[in-house]
């Protein structure tokens, strides 16, 4: 059976994107794993699918490279320009994940994907934690570029307080104008990505106990996103905004 693809990116977060309205597509976590191969497959950091929804405008199936699945906040934007380009939506939509219904919107260009309401990041010594619908271990480094994100990351996702299901682990260095450069160890890729939607709204989260404002400008190695919030009086916060380009790259098919 051959089946059509897109290939789609958000700030150098990459997917394999399938129209699965039809049910054509297994679930099959072993096909998934080869398809994101880099070597011998397409080559992506995860693998969706859109499907049909009795109540909503559509499902987002997402599952990472390994073939896991959780929420992926970059996946989610790419989605929903997937569906406006399926033209199963126009400009507002509401959809569902793994970690339940979801808000976007496009306009100039950008996917604006409503995160959840937070509870402040937790503070350790030396770091933050937060799980927005996918888990995020936080340090913050005075010089990001420097960090070997590949050997320190796979260090901390694979430690015990995480064991069994692991942990993202975020790099975030504070620069001038309210803005961070994030770089992230994904769990479930197995390695560095360009760029981490949970993990840059998790980290800009962590930011704003160190002072910074909503808008927080964020930097990736894939390119640059915003994120913005509501914090409270109690140190939780409202309205969250991940905002960022989600274009298209390629289309092709492949047989299974």
């Amino acid at each position: 059976m051959s089946i059509p693809f897109y290939k789609y990116q958000g700030t150098g977060n990459d997917f394999v994107m399938i129209d699965n309205r039809q049910g054509i597509y297994p679930h099959n976590e072993t096909l998934v794993a080869k398809l994101c191969d880099r070597k011998f497959g397409i080559g992506a950091d995860g693998l969706i699918l859109i499907e049909n929804h009795d109540n909503l405008d559509f499902e987002m199936i997402y599952f990472n490279a390994d073939g896991s699945q959780s929420l992926c906040g970059n996946g989610s934007r790419c989605a929903v320009s997937f569906a406006n380009f399926l033209g199963i939506i126009e400009t507002q939509t509401h959809f569902l994940t793994i970690d339940g219904e979801y808000e976007a919107n496009l306009r100039d260009n950008l996917v604006y994907l409503h995160m959840r309401d937070q509870k402040h990041p937790t503070k350790y010594d030396s770091h933050y934690f937060l799980n927005n619908g996918s888990p995020h271990h936080i340090i913050f480094v005075s010089d990001v570029e420097v960090e070997n994100v590949f050997s320190q990351g796979a260090k901390i996702r694979y430690s015990e307080p995480y064991k069994p299901d692991g942990t993202n682990v975020n790099f975030v260095e504070i620069k001038e104008g309210n803005t961070i450069f994030v770089r992230t160890y994904e769990r479930g890729v197995e390695d560095e990505t360009l760029s981490c939607g949970t993990g840059i709204t998790a980290s800009a989260l962590a930011a704003a106990d160190k002072g910074l404002k909503s808008p927080i400008a964020v930097e990736a190695k894939g390119g640059e996103l915003e994120v913005r919030f509501d914090k409270k009086n109690n140190n939780s916060f409202e309205n969250i905004w991940l905002i960022g380009p989600a274009q298209q790259v390629f289309t092709g098919r492949f047989d299974i």
